[in-house]
C-alpha cells in the first residue's frame, strides 16, 4: 500500500510539471494575433500560404495572415493581413510570398516603399508578387541546363 501512495504522488508531480511546461510554452509562443489593422493583398497564386502565416519586414514579424479567399469575378487569391497597430506601411510597399528555405513554410514578405501615403485599415496593397513554387524553379533550372541552343 505504501508503494502505491508514493507512485500516485510521483505521478501527480509529473502531471503538474507537464502542465507547467505546456503553460510556459504557450505563454511564450507567438501563436495569437495581437490585434492590429486589416489590409488586403491580391495574388494569382498563394501555394503553401496558410491562415496564421507570418507577415515580415526584414525577417521581423509584424503581423499574420488572417484569412484567404478567391475573388469569384477575377479568380484571384485574396489574402487578408493583420498588421500591428504601430507599423504604418507605405502604400507602394511590395508584398511577396516567400519561403523559409527549400522545404520551409511560406510567409508574406513586405518591402516598404517610399510613398508618404500609408495603407490604412481596410486598404489594399497593389504591388504584389506571386509565389514561385519549387516545381517551377526546378523546371526552369532543367530547361536552362538542357538548352543546347547557344
Amino acid at each position: 500500500m505504501k508503494r502505491s501512495i508514493i507512485e500516485t504522488i510521483l505521478g501527480a508531480v509529473v502531471l503538474f510539471a507537464a502542465a507547467g511546461f505546456i503553460t510556459f510554452a504557450y505563454s511564450n509562443s507567438d501563436l495569437s494575433t495581437k490585434g492590429g489593422y486589416e489590409v488586403e493583398a491580391r495574388f494569382n497564386s498563394v501555394d503553401g500560404l496558410t491562415v496564421g502565416s507570418d507577415v515580415r519586414i526584414g525577417g521581423v514579424k509584424i503581423g499574420s495572415v488572417s484569412g484567404q479567399y478567391i475573388d469569384p469575378e477575377l479568380y484571384e487569391a485574396v489574402v487578408m493581413l493583420s498588421i500591428q497597430e504601430n507599423v504604418m506601411l507605405p502604400s507602394d510597399s511590395e508584398v511577396a510570398i516567400s519561403s523559409n528555405g527549400m522545404l520551409g513554410g511560406k510567409y508574406v514578405k513586405v518591402t516598404p516603399g517610399g510613398s508618404h501615403d500609408k495603407v490604412v485599415a481596410g486598404g489594399k496593397f497593389t504591388n504584389t508578387k506571386d509565389v514561385l513554387s519549387l516545381e517551377e524553379m526546378l523546371g526552369r533550372v532543367i530547361f536552362l541546363v538542357t538548352d543546347t541552343d547557344g
